[in-house]
């Protein structure tokens, strides 16, 4: 038994629901789907509104604006089975025995299982290079990696969950800032959830432009400080804490954040080419996290 959820905003989610559907229907599971608009009072929820009309399918108008993570709560909280299924509008399943594989892990006893993201080559765009690449090269790992360090590459558009587990966790974590994925992860190791990684991938199809992506990382970064500044981030293991952790223990922190900040503008200038280095973009997290006042 399971319970398909979908968080959207200003997007047409009919596509990925029919085809959730379809795969549930002809592989004879009992399921439900459920589809939230988090207020945005789109003209694409005319189409949204035929999910309804989807078997065991429905799709749910938020009078509000509340934000991903109260959005994603008041969905767990809907859903009538155990197990949630949360995945991201802008993705499709990659396979399409994509419900059965999740289906077949619960047996095994995890708590949390995550299906990984994939890329499609034909997705790049010089304006959208930065998110594709390091979608490409951070996001998209096999599952025997992720299971290494199986709380680090935790990625929320795709992953099963039992439901008082998730809603246990998030019931202190509703903040709607960008890059809640790195308190998930952490919150997941804290309580020491059985986190296990599959390939089971969904495609990303929603991919930022260069500058968006550098404000919505700058708005992960200052997500992170708060938590972190809140004691909330113990035995984390994101790398950028790890990189802060020992600038801070030389007392290094302030000089490197303004050293970058002397270099922002050219490190800003590679990071949105056709071509961006990673490794810049991580340093430019970093400066970012180091300049950012309790």
């Amino acid at each position: 038994m399971l319970s398909i959820l979908i968080p959207t905003y200003h997007y047409n989610a009919l596509p990925l629901a029919t085809l959730l559907e379809k795969q549930a229907l002809g592989n004879k599971l009992i399921f439900e789907l459920i589809c939230v608009d988090d207020g945005s009072f789109s003209h694409l929820n005319q189409e949204n509104q035929k999910i309804n009309n989807l078997t065991h399918c429905k799709f749910i108008e938020a009078k509000k604006n509340v934000g991903r993570a109260a959005s994603r709560k008041f969905l767990a909280e809907q859903a009538q089975y155990d197990w949630l299924l949360f995945i991201d509008v802008d993705v499709i399943p990659k396979n399409p025995d994509f419900l059965i594989k999740y289906l077949k892990e619960i047996k095994n006893h995890h708590e949390a299982i995550f299906g990984g993201f994939a890329y499609l080559d034909s997705s790049y765009e010089p304006k959208k290079s930065l998110r594709y690449t390091f979608g490409k090269q951070r996001e998209e790992v096999d599952a025997t990696h992720r299971n290494k360090t199986p709380y680090k590459v935790i990625i929320s558009a795709n992953f099963l969950i039992k439901k008082h587990i998730y809603l246990d966790l998030i019931e202190q974590h509703t903040e709607n800032s960008y890059g809640m994925d790195y308190v998930f992860g952490t919150l997941l190791k804290k309580h020491q959830i059985e986190v296990y990684h599959i390939n089971n991938e969904v495609i990303h199809y929603g991919l930022d432009e260069n500058s968006a992506f550098l404000k919505k990382t700058e708005q992960a970064m200052e997500t992170l400080h708060h938590f972190y500044a809140n004691k909330q981030l113990t035995k984390s293991d994101i790398s950028i804490l790890k990189a802060y952790e020992f600038l801070k223990l030389f007392h290094l922190q302030h000089l490197f954040g303004n050293f970058m900040n002397f270099f922002d503008s050219s490190i800003t200038k590679n990071l949105t080419q056709e071509n961006p280095n990673l490794f810049l973009f991580d340093l430019y997290r970093l400066g970012y996290f180091c300049r950012i006042k309790n």
